[in-house]
């Protein structure tokens, strides 16, 4: 690993704490990844990346901003990255997935706070990420009451922008929410010191809309009987897209899928014969939380698909690139991102009809609905999602937890139960 000791101290972090974080990672990333028998080659470059996450990309970010360029951390899939893009920004994600950081955000922030916020604050507040501390300006958005405070605390030391979701559907929803995004892109432009075209903001639209293209081909190969790679490998690619330069991103997307592809033809499998498939719902799974996979995948079944914000909804649905104004663009983006099937809309009928379409897509034996502890809006929506699926005749199993260890016996029971249960 190269030496990012000065690069650390240069961002204020604090470097014992962060030890400690340096510490535990490469142990975790063994035993979920490198374990695995028979993983793909090009999974190689993400292994790179996810031993060195706090200095590989956090240095290429910092030799941006010596350029000029402004980082963009972000904690939502409904902030349109095209607009950064074309304005010569950086988009990073920035949310957390480690139980090393809730006790910084419990500091602040009440105990029932879904472990995903608490540990996106404690990150910041305890100086222990440089994502948080290399950012110039955090977006936030009105997706759950939680993060909505959260960015308050966020933003009394880095500057904050808020885009305001609408909750439900309507035309006139899509409207407001392309009316948002043209703030955005005039409060983008403040930041940056550039201004929007209509060119730039095509190119950007191709770009990522390449890189959703790139991604879909890896998860399309998961379709196949002769499964190629497993979930963890891929829920891995799709984390570390969000902190990724896009063109790389989808350069090394492409490379995988060319890889998966070939297996198949070749009748490749990460498993054997009969491993029953599962689907994935639920809250996302930000970097590094990988509990959920792991366990599934050393319980007798296979991950085929991710229907969450970590998964389809990061690259389902292109932008239409084909308007010759920024108003027409703006639309454009607005009704490409009000696709997203977030369970903040009510009605959210949408969700459940992609959890079925996606089943049936991927070869799915059975769901596992999984949200995480405090998460309201996905625990809630666990009813209807279930009665829909029984309806169907899919198999679910509904989940909560936490970033903690202390339930994975539990869980395992009861995920081993559920696959056991599919087998007969």
């Amino acid at each position: 690993m190269a030496d990012y000791v000065k690069m650390w101290k240069d961002l204020g972090m604090d470097l014992e704490s962060h030890d400690n974080l340096c510490q535990v990672l490469p142990t975790a990333v063994g035993d979920v990844f490198l374990t695995q028998e028979n993983r793909p080659k090009a999974m190689e470059f993400w292994d790179l990346v996810i031993s060195e996450v706090h200095g590989i990309r956090p240095a290429e970010l910092i030799e941006e901003q010596k350029k000029g360029r402004k980082v963009f951390g972000t904690f939502c899939v409904f902030v349109p990255d095209e607009i950064i893009v074309a304005l010569n920004g950086i988009v990073t994600g920035l949310c957390g997935g480690s139980q090393f950081w809730v006790p910084g955000g419990e500091a602040v922030l009440p105990k029932n706070t879904c472990p995903l916020i608490k540990a996106s604050v404690g990150a910041r507040l305890g100086r222990t990420c440089p994502f948080f501390r290399i950012a110039d300006v955090y977006v936030g958005e009105t997706t759950c009451d939680g993060k909505k405070k959260a960015y308050e605390i966020l933003g009394e030391d880095v500057p904050m922008i808020i885009m305001d979701v609408p909750q439900m559907k309507r035309q006139k929803d899509i409207e407001k929410w392309k009316d948002e995004i043209a703030d955005f892109a005039k409060k983008a432009e403040e930041i940056t010191g550039n201004t929007l075209s209509v060119e730039k903001l095509k190119e950007a639209i191709n770009i990522i809309n390449e890189k959703r293209k790139a991604m879909k081909r890896v998860y399309d190969a998961r379709k196949s009987l002769t499964l190629p790679i497993s979930g963890r490998d891929t829920l891995l690619m799709t984390q570390i897209s969000f902190f990724d330069d896009p063109v790389r991103c989808a350069e090394m997307c492409n490379k995988l899928a060319d890889e998966l592809e070939e297996r198949i033809k070749n009748g490749v499998s990460v498993v054997k014969e009969g491993t029953k498939r599962i689907l994935v719902t639920g809250t996302p799974l930000a970097v590094p939380n990988w509990k959920l996979h792991n366990i599934i995948e050393t319980s007798g079944a296979a991950v085929v698909c991710e229907e969450m914000c970590t998964g389809t909804r990061y690259f389902e649905n292109l932008v239409d690139g084909s308007a010759d104004t920024l108003d027409g663009l703006f639309m454009a983006l607005s009704e490409r991102y009000m696709k997203n099937n977030c369970a903040c809309f009510t009605p959210n009928p949408g969700r459940i009809e992609d959890i079925i379409r996606l089943a049936r897509e991927y070869k799915a034996d059975g769901v596992i609905d999984c949200s995480l502890k405090f998460c309201g809006l996905y625990d809630i929506e666990k009813k209807n999602v279930s009665e829909a699926l029984k309806k169907e005749g899919i198999p679910v199993l509904s989940l909560e937890t936490d970033y903690e260890d202390s339930d994975s016996g539990q869980l395992r029971t009861r995920i081993e139960a559920f696959v056991e249960m599919l087998n007969s």
